[in-house]
């Protein structure tokens, strides 16, 4: 039987409020073993018309054309498809999915800016507001939509209930250029008669304090105030609009202060429920400013949401008298409190990572209070901030009424709401830790945008973490809309000269980091991560959009190198944290930081010959294909010794070499990879790189024939190592590989933070190597099936929900011989590599082998 998944469209999960006027189509068949797709039809039902295509053949079924007329605003409209087999099999029409317009067109918003006037009360510049407007409605409503953003962050009420469960929107993006705006659909929220509209307000990334030293306070405006558009349709057609403007009212709220660093502070006492108090004296005329509507842009993937509620592994006394309780997992998030508790009792929460001495460890937070209070009213309360978020393990709870009973505080976890798509599973139960721990570090750090860390003062979107780390997270999470947004704005902040910035959305750094300078690996991000997400996800259209901001980027780097294609000069990071670094200098890694940015000159400029020859870009694919080649003649020139070994002696410049294929030759490949195979025997199986060699190392090793040496890495104990993050009880991956030092105390170092994603990036190998699966061709249409087995292991398994279904594999060893089973999704061909070198290439279904094994011992 053949079933047809129902229609998604772009990279939305959900498609209320769309902002392409002709979104494309995917969808995913089931189907009996070897069964491929020859054609397809498409059928649409919107307002007042009914479509059915012509029978389109086609072969593919990921991100396919829309075949309409393009949707006009806020138009509605159910799309199914029907799917037919080289073998004349015609499937079932799939269930209707519904798809939205959001507002396409400037033109269609009315609303302004409404907030306090800061210039009456310049007392309440940090007292966050609350805004509201009454209206009346006559007759049944057929559809209801609020359309929502603000100056700040917002959450919305409608008649005293909560409006979307999204969090902290609308989000962080470069807010003069692109400011993200969510629908809603506000049907059941309302009423005939009276009803009202309210919003929650307050700072966040827009007027709140950012960054380094203190921080930055209104880097995008010294206003705030919500943007909404209500839009009432009755069931006779006729249609209300309550926009914000100056009828609506401002008051302060009861959060008494707020901010993303600092923590909330709420008086339940100032709490007023009935949103509709007309005679409340405290409610007066808000400000009404204009917005430029041209900035308003819907979204392209997932809001945060809490995703995961923790309750605590336990709850202690600390030395000072408050409760201790340890969550078991380092998240980002916030708690919840269930609690009642006589009139104006202060209940204080504070956040840490660790502990040191059985009290909150919190030097590493810097200027981050990371503390919320509150204040209770005497009724019972279910209370949790709304505007603040926390990177924590460990809560210290102060003035709380007796003992905490269970399921009176709970964590919760919030962060971008993608889709899980990657899994993987072995015998060894450290090593799936460490596998939790990445996936846990990736939850923790894409909220809105692919932050450095969740708890401190800093929280930016670093570009180097993120390109490095770009293959693991699109494996394990489809973030392909959240990151294509991202890429937008590093687009718009990418300077005239076509520099990258080191992080995005630019706020100010201090001496450290302004003026921005280009810099390897961080602004290679603009080639790369496009790169990796047209491979990971089958669109090319990303390599379209972002085009133009990876050939400036290149460009400008053939310019800082001259004509001898070196860059070896200016400021660079190398390879950043190195573990031989001193703390005061992360960046004096034994990999000459020059190597490091000539080599990925050489493989940015050859990516950008590739996507150029996608795009059909003749001219330019020559160009940078022929650029890439005087690069890599430059690096050998440099940097490869008389003796055939690099200049620097050091696993990360043998690993960039490898990988970024500066070698002549799989001789010189194997003399590379014996070096850097004795490099690690000589420093007993511990990793010596930092964010540029790591994520390159353990495929280095395996390429050049050194497959025992990766696992022998990969499961060193001692620091620095992976598993040592693992077995000193880490949760998530570290910023350092000795976050915790070995004698059990935090690194004294300025920067220390055990909540970083970039050195996870190994978990890419580990899918594609020890679990066996890896695209061959963009977005899975082609997919390798190749275990690898070492390390001891005596079984894994790894699964990827591609663009075209579930691919899996699993592999065990049992009396000397490897047993494989191996899913390939309908759609695809498989392509089976097993030990011993015999290849099979398969269509659709489960498939098994079995081979005689040789499964290593690590050393």
């Amino acid at each position: 039987m053949i079933q047809v998944s129902p229609v998604t469209f772009e990279h939305l999960p959900r498609a209320l409020g769309i902002g392409v006027a002709a979104p494309r189509l995917s969808w995913k068949t089931t189907a009996p073993a070897g069964w491929r797709q020859r054609a397809y039809e498409v059928a649409l039902s919107a307002d007042g018309r009914v479509e059915t295509t012509a029978l389109i053949a086609d072969t593919d079924s990921v991100l396919v054309t829309w075949p309409f007329s393009p949707l006009t605003s806020r138009e509605r409209a159910e799309v199914s498809v029907r799917v037919h087999g080289e073998d004349g099999s015609t499937s079932e029409w799939s269930t209707p999915a519904p798809v939205e317009a959001g507002l396409l067109r400037e033109g269609d918003w009315i609303a302004s800016v409404v907030g306090p006037d800061w210039a009456e009360d310049a007392e309440a510049l940090r007292r966050p507001p609350r805004v509201r407007r009454a209206f009346d409605l006559v007759g049944p409503i057929a559809r209801a939509r609020l359309y929502a953003s603000a100056h700040g962050l917002y959450e919305v009420e409608i008649n005293g209930v909560r409006v979307g469960d999204d969090a902290l929107s609308p989000g962080w993006t470069v807010y003069g250029e692109r400011l993200r705006y969510y629908t809603y659909d506000v049907t059941e929220h309302l009423v005939s008669g009276r009803n009202t509209v309210g919003s929650w307000l307050a700072d966040g990334w827009y007027r709140g304090r950012l960054g380094f030293h203190g921080g930055y306070p209104n880097l995008y405006g010294s206003d705030i105030g919500l943007i909404a558009q209500l839009e009432i349709e009755y069931a006779d057609g006729s249609r209300v609009v309550v926009a914000t403007d100056d009828a609506w009212e401002v008051a302060a709220s009861p959060i008494v202060t707020t901010g993303l660093y600092e923590g909330e502070r709420y008086d339940s006492r100032l709490q007023q429920d009935e949103w509709a108090g007309a005679a409340d004296p405290s409610w007066r005329p808000a400000r009404a400013l204009p917005v430029d509507h041209r900035t308003l842009v819907a979204p392209e993937g997932a809001p945060v949401r809490c995703t995961e509620e923790l309750a605590p592994v336990s709850v202690v006394r600390g030395a000072s008298g408050g409760w201790i309780l340890d969550f078991g997992q380092n998240i980002s998030g916030r708690l919840r409190l269930r609690v009642h508790a006589e009139s104006g009792r202060e209940i204080t929460l504070r956040h840490a990572e660790v502990l040191q001495d059985g009290e909150l460890y919190t030097r590493p937070l810097r200027g981050a209070a990371a503390t919320d209070v509150l204040i209770t009213d005497g009724s019972p309360l279910e209370w949790e901030p709304r505007f603040t978020i926390h990177g924590f393990r460990y809560a210290e709870i102060d003035g709380w009424p007796g003992e905490i009973a269970p399921g009176a505080v709970v964590a919760r976890v919030y962060h971008t709401d993608m889709e899980r798509t990657g899994w993987f599973e072995s015998s060894d139960p450290l090593l799936n830790r460490l596998h939790e721990n990445v996936r846990w570090s990736m939850r923790d750090n894409f909220v809105d945008i692919p932050t450095d860390c969740p708890q401190r003062d800093e929280r930016l979107g670093w570009t180097g973490d993120l390109q490095v780390f770009a293959p693991a997270a699109s494996y394990l999470y489809d973030c392909s809309g959240m990151l294509r947004s991202w890429l937008r704005d590093v687009a718009v902040e990418q300077l005239p000269d076509g520099t990258v910035p080191w992080y995005v959305p630019v706020i100010p750094g201090g001496d450290e980091w302004t003026p921005i300078r280009p810099g390897a690996a961080w602004g290679d991000v603009a080639v790369l991560t496009p790169w990796t997400l047209y491979r990971q996800f089958g669109d090319a259209q990303i390599l379209r959009e972002q085009y133009d901001s990876a050939r400036r980027w290149v460009d400008l780097v053939a310019r800082l190198a001259g004509p001898d294609r070196l860059w070896n000069t200016g400021f660079q990071l190398g390879d950043w944290l190195d573990p031989a670094a001193p703390p005061h200098d992360p960046a004096d890694a034994t990999t000459d930081r020059y190597l490091v940015a000539t080599a990925y000159f050489a493989w940015s400029s050859r990516h950008l010959a590739k996507m150029a020859e996608v795009l059909d870009k003749v001219d330019d694919a020559r160009t940078y294909a022929r650029l890439a080649a005087e690069v890599k003649a430059a690096f050998r020139r440099e940097y490869v010794a008389a003796s055939g070994l690099l200049t620097s002696d050091a696993q990360t410049a043998y690993a960039l070499a490898i990988e970024f294929d500066l070698a002549e030759g799989e001789e010189e490949v194997a003399r590379w990879g014996e070096r850097l195979a004795t490099l690690v025997r000589q420093g007993g199986n511990r990793i010596a790189t930092g964010f540029a060699g790591t994520p390159l190392i353990t495929d280095a090793l395996t390429h050049s024939g050194h497959l025992d040496a990766a696992y022998d890495l990969l499961f060193e104990r001692e620091c620095p190592s992976w598993m040592y993050t693992v077995l000193s009880g880490g949760t998530t991956t570290w910023e350092r590989w000795d976050s915790l030092l070995p004698d059990g105390t935090v690194n004294p170092g300025g920067m220390t933070s055990f909540n970083h994603f970039a050195l996870g990036a190994v978990a890419d190998w580990i899918h594609r190597t020890v679990g066996g699966l890896a695209p061959i061709d963009p977005g899975y249409r082609r997919i390798a099936f190749r275990p690898q087995p070492g390390g001891g292991l005596t079984f894994a398994r790894a699964a990827h929900e591609t663009p075209y279904g579930r691919a899996s594999i699993a592999w065990h060893v049992d009396e000397g011989e490897l047993h494989v089973d191996v899913a390939v999704p309908t759609g695809t061909t498989g392509v089976v590599a097993l030990p011993g070198g015999e290849t099979f290439e398969v269509g659709s279904g489960v498939h098994t082998y079995t081979v005689a094994a040789h499964v290593p011992a690590p050393v």
